[in-house]
């Protein structure tokens, strides 16, 4: 590790100005998630001229996707988590060793995840109800996406390394090679441009697929010359049975979250398919230009999770407290000039991604019912519960988690979209008379999830309980990392 440059920016993290510092680090990372969404919305761009089918396969399995990398993502988090605190109390080798650790435990899980994705795939798509047109385009895509999990575990995990160190560069350097890689390759797979093979949507699957190993390979190669922040050797990666017990400790708890999320998101999408491909298509358009106009409070919100990470590593819990509620301000302006800009604009965007006069009425749903919601998700609740997962409480951010979607998203989605009336306290409601069973009391049961969630998100982070860092005295005491 290069230590000179990776304590000059502790001092940054640990004393700084708190703005200054995380536009600093934000910077970087904001650009990562626009590259990332110029990507999506050039993916879906694509596909839409194959049609509104092949555009809605990517969303229809990404929650599959998400459900069975949650365990990698979830070692991920507690990765991050360990080295940031162990260089924001100063143990640097110990950080080393944690990311070897990571990456040796990350390589068999990616494999078995793969394995068990490949088995289940068909199965889950039966269970959204994706319609029989939608159904073939999302089995291909899936199944090709499956096939180079390893490769995105790898890749996933060097840049949350990397990160966590303050190096917020070097993955979005790496991040634009493979969006340029994959953004060229994407019309020349799909189309059969150049002499290259008419793969339709397994093309822009095997794009990414392609992508991602190029990345892996690149961050391995930088990670054991000692390039970057983190340094690996053959040493750091050999089995370590003490440290791989910590990483289940915060991991597991941060993956069954991630997994029950995922597979939450698969449930919402058999609730959306009920009202048909129109509907989901319209859904699919707008998750994506969210992300694209939400992508610099996503970048804020990674950037503050480096603050954190060190900050409660060195016990400074009232900065990383400070830290987190600044954040909190920021990004829920920033999310509600985004829902404004979609809102002005939407006709002629979703007309650019799919001229389908009703994809364009239903957007309408979408942005009254739904988006209104995503400054209290992104300016709140995100913030929150990255704040949980970086200061390594994952127990926290789980419950979160599982709460937005099974306590909160899904009974309210059904509920609105698909029941006539409830009663509580005696009081009945006649949702059927305020919805009539249409598509616009799922979205609206999908934004009152995430105002409520972000209330109690709120609630629970103001009481201070995650202020405690899970290093504790390894720092000091710690054979499994001697």
């Amino acid at each position: 590790m290069r230590d000179g440059r990776i304590r000059e920016m502790r001092e940054q993290i640990l004393s700084g100005p708190i703005e200054k510092t995380l536009l600093l680090l934000a910077g970087p990372l904001i650009v990562n998630n626009l590259v990332q969404v110029v990507y999506n919305i050039t993916d879906t761009f694509w596909l839409g001229k194959l049609g509104r089918e092949a555009l809605s396969a990517p969303g229809t399995v990404w929650p599959i996707i998400g459900t069975l990398m949650a365990l990698g993502m979830g070692f991920t988090t507690a990765g991050f988590a360990f080295v940031g605190q162990y260089i924001g109390a100063e143990e640097y080798e110990k950080a080393n060793r944690s990311a070897g650790a990571l990456y040796s435990l990350m390589t068999f899980f990616s494999v078995v995840t793969a394995v068990v994705a490949l088995l289940v795939l068909p199965y889950a798509l039966r269970f959204m109800r994706v319609s029989e047109n939608v159904y073939p385009y999302s089995l291909t895509y899936a199944t090709v996406v499956f096939l180079g999990l390893p490769f995105s575990f790898a890749f996933m995990a060097f840049g949350a390394l990397v990160r966590a160190t303050g190096d917020t560069k070097t993955p979005v350097k790496i991040t634009l090679l493979t969006v340029a890689i994959n953004v060229i390759l994407d019309p020349l797979l799909i189309f059969g441009w150049l002499g290259f093979p008419e793969l339709g949507v397994a093309g822009a699957a095997l794009a990414t697929v392609v992508a991602n190993s190029v990345g892996a390979f690149i961050g391995l190669y930088l990670l054991f010359k000692g390039k970057v922040g983190i340094s690996l050797s053959l040493e750091s990666l050999r089995p370590d049975l003490g440290f791989y017990g910590k990483l289940f400790r915060v991991g597991l708890p941060s993956s069954i979250g991630q997994s029950a999320n995922s597979f939450g998101f698969i449930v919402l999408t058999r609730i959306i398919f009920g009202f048909g491909d129109v509907t989901y298509a319209a859904y699919t358009i707008t998750t994506r230009l969210v992300n694209f106009l939400t992508s610099i409070s996503r970048g804020i919100s990674m950037a503050m999770g480096t603050m954190i990470a060190q900050n409660v590593g060195a016990e400074n819990y009232g900065r990383a407290r400070r830290i987190a509620e600044r954040t909190m301000v920021i990004n829920f302006a920033i999310a509600t000039l985004a829902v404004a800009i979609i809102g002005a604009f939407r006709v002629e965007i979703f007309r650019f991604f799919l001229n389908d006069p009703a994809v364009i009425k239903e957007s309408e749903v979408v942005l009254k019912y739904f988006l209104t919601s995503v400054p209290f998700f992104n300016g709140i609740f995100i913030v929150v519960n990255r704040t949980f997962s970086s200061a390594g409480h994952t127990r926290k951010s789980m419950t979160l988690g599982i709460f937005r979607l099974w306590g909160l998203r899904i009974p309210l989605s059904y509920a609105f979209g698909y029941v006539g009336s409830i009663t509580l306290l005696g009081l009945t409601i006649p949702l059927a008379e305020l919805f009539d069973f249409t598509s616009k009391g799922v979205f609206f049961g999908m934004g009152l999830s995430n105002v409520i969630a972000a209330l109690v998100a709120l609630a629970w982070f103001l009481t201070g309980s995650w202020m405690r860092r899970i290093i504790g005295e390894e720092s000091k005491k710690d054979t499994s990392m001697d």
